[in-house]
């Protein structure tokens, strides 16, 4: 049984990707300052597996402490890389803490993968180094273009850096683009929990169907789209987090044709903002409180995914639709709302 350790584990995508990994024999450890999570999801991965993550309260931006978890784990066989702030809109507003921790924490990690000669490294990029696209949809072999938000431009530095370690050291790494990761597991026990006001639309849609948020803004209403809105690419969480064990495996197995892979992870369809509103209405039975407002600063207009390189190379298959997407986001909001008590008594934050 091969050790993964996961940074960010008790986050969105960390919590889903660590239940997917356990679900398919790997033992996990998990790094999480909690700074932008709750331990909240270490209870909901424990009952969905069974087993109890092991999870360090370590800030990447601190080698020594991070140094420390390899030391006690010597015998980890890759690592999936998450933690990051990743807010856009946030980025744009206070640019030197996503450059801080984005790539400090990311270049103390490899300091320590290096020393302990760990040959598998699995980065969490986004869609976001495409920037403004001139063709839709985007493969792996699109050029970058300039970053529309500082959290791309870390990205964007991130790859850079990676890509350079793996040239000149001979480890194996893969960058996973994914593009708008949305809705939660099945069961209901781990989800989306942004601490303060949600940045992400999903979560916005959500809270304000529920009454947390008193109305929502759709930003920008003359982009070049079928209804105005600005268009994405939303991929269910569990066939996000499914892709980064298949890629882990895909690395271990020494299957990587390069030192250095891109995957894109996304349904190959655009789906735009105002799309993604009514699907909510439909599957929920709520009618959303929204209007429309300006364009916000670091929105690009369309992006959606050329996904074949994942789909063929990996054999990933993703198996939930947008419909899907909202049920399971919309069931997770309403099981918060009932655990809102215990969650706010293990993180003062939320309160």
């Amino acid at each position: 049984m091969s050790k993964i350790l996961v940074t960010g584990g008790c986050g969105f995508i960390g919590s889903h990707t660590v239940v997917d990994l356990i679900e398919n024999g790997f033992d996990v450890v998990s790094i999480d300052d909690n700074s932008r999570s709750t331990t909240y999801l270490l209870d909901g991965i424990e009952k969905i597996t069974g087993k109890k993550l092991k999870n360090y309260k370590v800030d990447l931006k601190n080698f020594d402490e991070t140094l420390a978890v390899f030391q006690e784990n010597p015998d980890i066989a890759g690592v999936i890389h998450f933690a990051a702030y990743k807010a856009v809109g946030e980025s744009v507003e206070v640019p030197l803490d996503y450059f801080e921790n984005n790539l400090f924490g990311l270049i103390n990690l490899l300091k320590c993968t290096k020393e302990f000669k760990i040959d598998n490294f699995v980065f969490s990029s986004s869609c976001t180094v495409y920037g403004n696209p001139d063709v839709i949809p985007v493969t792996e072999k699109s050029p970058t273009k300039k970053a529309e938000s500082p959290y791309g431009a870390t990205k964007q530095m991130g790859e850079q850096i990676i890509e350079e370690y793996s040239r000149a050291y001979g480890y194996n790494s893969i960058l996973l683009r994914y593009f708008n990761p949305v809705g939660a597991h099945p069961t209901t026990f781990i989800g989306e929990l942004p601490l303060g006001k949600p940045q992400n639309l999903v979560p916005v849609i959500t809270q304000t169907a529920i009454g947390k948020l008193p109305q929502m803004t759709v930003f920008g209403s003359d982009y070049d789209t079928r209804d105005g809105s600005c268009m994405r690419d939303f991929i269910h969480v569990c066939d996000i987090a499914h892709a980064h064990t298949l890629a882990v495996q895909y690395l271990l197995d020494k299957k990587n044709a390069s030192k250095c892979e891109v995957f894109n992870l996304g349904t190959g369809n655009g789906v735009t903002v105002l799309e993604a509103i009514n699907s909510f209405e439909k599957v929920s039975g709520q009618k959303l409180n929204y209007k429309v407002g300006p364009r916000r600063a670091g929105d690009v207009v369309a992006i959606y995914a050329n996904n074949a390189h994942a789909v063929d190379t990996l054999k990933w298959e993703i198996k939930y639709g947008l419909d899907e997407m909202m049920d399971t986001a919309w069931k997770w909001e309403l099981k918060v709302k009932q655990d809102e008590a215990l969650m706010k008594k293990q993180n003062p934050a939320l309160n």
